[in-house]
């Protein structure tokens, strides 16, 4: 009987090893995004900002990504140490560089080529 037989038991043990170290694999080459959205209240523009968003990150960066929605009018420090002259704005923090749009976030490819997520459309 040679001694490089698997029991039974190690067989799942094995499996599970490898599909732990191909999640680990897919999750280093995915980057993690962190994200400031500023909006002002919950006017139609900041609800469409809103909504967009989540869908490009659901759709693109699932579970690979960080949001942070800020009201200017609750806090108009943080509007003003970041720089926000128009609302809505995404601030891309991470990863560098540091990327600013403006707007409700409706125009998809362009966002999604200038976070660097998918090639810019020619």
């Amino acid at each position: 009987m040679s001694s490089n037989n698997h029991t039974d038991s190690e067989q799942p043990a094995l499996q599970s090893s490898t599909k732990d170290f191909e999640k680990a694999l897919l999750d280093e080459n995915h980057q993690n995004y962190f994200f400031k959205l500023y909006v002002a209240g919950m006017t139609p523009k900041s609800q469409r900002a809103i909504t967009n968003l989540h869908m490009i990150c659901e759709t693109h960066l699932q579970g690979h990504y960080e949001l942070e929605v800020i009201d200017i009018y609750q806090q108009p420090l943080l509007a003003k140490q970041d720089q926000v002259i128009a609302v809505p704005t995404l601030i891309k923090q991470l990863p560098l560089p540091l990327r600013k749009f403006i707007g409700d976030l409706s125009r998809t490819e362009l966002i999604l080529a200038g976070l660097e997520i998918i090639k810019k459309p020619l």
